[in-house]
């Protein structure tokens, strides 16, 4: 399943860039998680909490920052996760694109290609992307007050 999401913030590139490769400081903005701790090099262990439809989760797994190219400010996302107790896996390759702004700001576009399978998987790509557009909503306002607080 192939989920396409852009958010506009109001911070230059460059700034927004630094604060997208900090992977902890992103993970305080996602809604949901619990934990991100530092493993080795560009790999992370994270715990997030979730809904879908109703179902809750706690995903527990990894996240790999794959690939990093600053001039062309795109990077990609590796991350395995899993609910044990509910049965449920997610698998995610997540691309961030940064597009400057006539204005000074950013265009932050996020793709992901992502396999959820168990019983999360069961509701259905409509359920999970519109779970997974309000958790970017919730987390382009939260990206926004970080900028602006840094």
């Amino acid at each position: 399943m192939i989920i396409e999401q852009r958010i506009t913030l109001d911070a230059p590139p460059e700034r927004v860039w630094d604060f997208m490769m900090d992977v902890p400081a992103v993970g305080r903005c996602v809604p949901g998680v619990e934990s991100v701790t530092l493993l080795d090099g560009d790999r992370y262990a994270g715990v997030l909490r979730v809904k879908v439809g109703p179902i809750s989760a706690r995903l527990e797994g990894t996240l790999t920052l794959a690939e990093r190219d600053r001039d062309g400010r795109r990077a990609r996302m590796d991350v395995q996760a899993s609910d044990r107790r509910v049965g449920g896996t997610v698998t995610a390759k997540m691309t961030v694109h940064l597009e400057p702004r006539n204005d000074g700001g950013t265009d932050l576009e996020v793709v992901t290609d992502a396999a959820v399978l168990g019983k999360l998987g069961q509701f259905g790509q409509a359920i999970i992307k519109r779970q997974a557009d309000q958790i970017m909503a919730e987390f382009a306002r939260n990206v926004s007050r970080a900028l602006q607080n840094e």
